[in-house]
């Protein structure tokens, strides 16, 4: 190792140049460990599973009024919207049943995955995958977020890290 100054010779370790006094710069900068690459991917996890928790509260959100609002219509509360008496079926109150225990379900199946990924569980990571696979058709949000849970969360690199965490 040799003085970047003067040129003199220097033994290892030296941290200043006996002949010049200039400091001894490394001669290799020094690498990222693994230890930024963990705690990178763990603020990833972490803002995955937060976002995960807004989406399931949008669709709550969007999936109440939008029920509320046929539950209005099929229940001759159109007003000025209606033309005519609607028809009063039979499988109108089982078909918005349905659709409450589907919303309710899909929003907890996103709450679930959020809250997994957040405390950094094993079961956390197979849940966020799952609703990520099936929130794939809701576009554009559900499309969003499952394409980049999906990303984060698969492959074997993905899966080493998460291990770790």
């Amino acid at each position: 190792m040799y003085c970047s100054g003067c040129g003199r010779s220097l033994e290892q370790g030296q941290l200043i140049c006996p002949q010049c006094n200039r400091p001894v710069a490394p001669a290799v900068p020094p690498v990222p460990g693994f230890e930024f690459v963990l705690a990178g991917y763990a603020a990833k996890v972490r803002v995955l599973g937060i976002l995960w928790l807004v989406y399931a509260g949008i669709s709550l959100l969007f999936g109440f009024i939008g029920l509320a609002f046929l539950h209005s219509i099929f229940s001759g509360g159109a007003g000025l919207w209606a033309h005519g008496p609607l028809p009063h079926a039979w499988f109108f109150p089982g078909l918005l049943r349905f659709a409450w225990i589907f919303l309710l379900g899909r929003a907890a199946l996103a709450a679930v995955a959020g809250w997994g990924l957040i405390e950094r569980t094993q079961w956390g990571r197979i849940v966020a995958i799952v609703a990520a696979i099936l929130s794939l058709i809701r576009i554009p949000l559900g499309t969003a977020l499952g394409i980049a849970t999906l990303i984060i969360l698969i492959g074997t690199r993905n899966w080493m890290l998460y291990e770790e965490l």
